[in-house]
């Protein structure tokens, strides 16, 4: 048997991979393993330039750095993927349905398939967008911790703020007996 005859058991084996897994559903398997390749890569990539640097991996991070990135994290995550100021990353993989909370957007797949899909389910959850965010912050926190530091502090102290409008709107909200649809 030559080895380009290997491909098509191969095939049919993913397909019915695919089929038993998806039950008819449109789940882009394909699209996320290409995903993973590409997280794959990235993160050897940049692995590799760490060490090519000579840069020495810290032996632990202190507790207020790992809570700095940690809420950075969440907050630039969240705000690539719900953001209405960041929807036009989302849009070619994104529909729009409408606003889903304070300044935050509500947003479907597009039914692409394939990577196209994938990458409509990455960018509008920020779940998902964690896991590379978290990645490039610690990367950045080995490459350059001092510049790493400032940027997730921009994220964590406007991770803050967010916390300090939502408890200015409920302490208006409960002394104005508003319901709180209509706040600034």
């Amino acid at each position: 048997m030559a080895l380009a005859d290997l491909g098509t058991p191969v095939r049919r084996w993913a397909q019915a991979q695919q089929q038993a897994y998806t039950r008819g559903e449109d789940r882009p398997l394909g699209g996320f393993l290409g995903a993973m390749s590409v997280y794959a890569t990235v993160v050897a990539a940049g692995a590799a330039a760490v060490r090519a640097s000579g840069r020495q991996l810290p032996e632990r991070i202190p507790l207020g750095d790992a809570v700095l990135l940690t809420v950075g994290t969440f907050r630039l995550a969240r705000r690539i993927a719900k953001d209405p100021v960041t929807s036009p990353l989302r849009a070619p993989f994104a529909t729009f349905n409408g606003a889903s909370g304070e300044a935050e957007l509500s947003e479907d797949v597009r039914s692409h398939g394939g990577w196209k899909h994938a990458v409509g389910e990455l960018v509008t959850c920020p779940f998902c967008l964690a896991q590379w965010v978290g990645t490039v912050f610690v990367f950045g926190y080995v490459a350059a911790p001092n510049a790493t530091r400032l940027a997730a502090l921009t994220m964590t102290a406007v991770a803050g703020s967010d916390v300090l409008q939502f408890a200015y709107d409920a302490v208006q909200s409960s002394a104005t007996g508003d319901d709180g649809e209509g706040g600034d």
